[in-house]
């Protein structure tokens, strides 16, 4: 019998091991991402008081474009930099949710850098 590895069980697993070194401040929040086969999204959180700050994805109503590539992603990462800018948060710590950074989630990151966040 064949048995298929659970790929999501293994990024929760790696998703764990990240967010045991990564804690996001009232000074540097996390931004957090998470990506699905369609879509990305972004938050900027406060874990001390379990506050997200800023959201930002490709499933908005004023997001236009396929919300599943490399050019969705960037615009989600200029998106959030600004959403997060206009609420006076420069630096934060990047979590890339147990993803590997690669594609999709190093666009957002890139993305993010051009719009003025600091990681």
């Amino acid at each position: 019998m064949i048995t298929k590895k659970d790929t999501n069980k293994a990024r929760l697993k790696r998703h764990a091991r990240v967010r045991a070194k990564i804690h996001g401040t009232t000074e540097r929040p996390r931004l957090c991402v998470y990506r699905s086969n369609a879509n990305i999204s972004a938050q900027i959180i406060d874990d001390t008081t379990g506050n997200t700050l800023v959201a930002a994805s490709s499933y908005e109503k004023d997001f236009t474009a396929y919300g599943g590539n490399k050019t969705a992603a960037k615009e989600v990462g200029k998106l959030i930099a600004e959403r997060a800018l206009a609420k006076g948060i420069e630096n934060v710590v990047f979590d890339r949710g147990g993803y590997l950074y690669h594609g999709r989630v190093l666009e957002l990151a890139e993305g993010a850098r051009e719009g003025g966040l600091k990681f």
